[in-house]
């Protein structure tokens, strides 16, 4: 690790050794049960949720399970489990999920006992405008009684602290032809209680003095997975009934408390799949997402 204006650089020696933990593995197994369900149903404004033995989980509420359960004294700074263990130990501070991609094969069901196999599928590094970026992809297959229920990619990206004087990405306009849209009010009590719900304790979502003093944003970041669940959320809502095969999404842009948010979707013509986005208040895209119906 070289060090260049007070930021943290990646050497060839570095990607080397966070290369070597690419196949890396674990296996932590879960019971599926009610209580998470009713919960999240009640963060996502639902008036109810079928969540009695047997109930089919919706299609990414299974992100409720397999949670990690690091002991406090085994947290960092940022409120995450210390560099090392599973994931690789990357020198860079700002960690975000940056997407990822899934395919169902059946059901998870309310009452049954699942197992989640994990394993580093490729550790990348890459010399951004702002400086170093690391990309990590997970891959889990997640089992139950009935065998493979789904396979999930997991995107995680690593970057250094902001310094003065960067300028941000430029923005993204949101596409403008919605046909299913509905508002979001990402106030601190909804970003507490999925963070809660998720066991997340990243500071970046309810800290506000750390993620603008430390991180450097403007105000609480609305967790990715979120907004993920949100989309997904909207579709289903617009397709009640469908079974859901695929679900890709990326982060495009960080979503602050600040001001509220829109979901969106546009319906493919045979109606077998959709285009989903998030938009800031401005219009910018902020999240980009494609649904899949079986």
């Amino acid at each position: 690790m070289d060090t260049i204006s007070g930021n943290p650089r990646i050497t060839d020696d570095d990607v080397a050794q966070l290369r070597s933990w690419e196949g890396r593995s674990e296996t932590v197994a879960d019971s599926i049960t009610g209580a998470p369900v009713h919960a999240l149903a009640a963060t996502l404004d639902h008036a109810s949720a079928a969540a009695d033995p047997g109930a089919e989980l919706p299609p990414l509420w299974h992100w409720l399970y397999f949670l990690p359960r690091a002991r406090q004294s085994e947290l960092g700074e940022d409120g995450h489990p210390r560099l090392g263990g599973f994931l690789p130990p990357v020198p860079l501070p700002r960690r975000m999920w940056a997407g990822g991609r899934l395919q169902w094969r059946a059901p998870l069901r309310v009452g049954h006992r699942a197992e989640r196999t994990s394993r580093i599928a490729s550790v990348t590094h890459k010399a951004g405008r702002t400086g170093d970026l690391v990309f990590v992809v997970v891959r889990h297959d997640i089992a139950s009684a009935g065998g493979l229920a789904l396979t999930e990619e997991h995107d995680i990206v690593y970057r250094a602290p902001p310094q003065p004087g960067d300028a941000p990405p430029p923005p993204q306009a949101a596409p403008a032809d919605a046909v299913w849209n509905r508002e979001i009010v990402p106030d601190p009590v909804l970003l507490f209680r999925y963070s809660a719900l998720t066991f997340n304790g990243h500071r970046i979502h309810y800290d506000r003095s750390y993620v603008t003093q430390v991180e450097g944003y403007p105000g609480l970041i609305v967790h990715g997975p979120l907004i993920a669940t949100l989309l997904m959320d909207l579709a289903t809502r617009e397709r009640p009934g469908a079974r859901v095969a695929g679900f890709s999404f990326k982060a495009i842009r960080p979503t602050f408390d600040l001001h509220p948010f829109r979901v969106c979707g546009r319906p493919s013509a045979d109606g077998r799949s959709a285009d989903l986005w998030a938009q800031d208040h401005e219009g910018w895209l902020t999240m980009q997402a494609r649904i899949e119906f079986a």
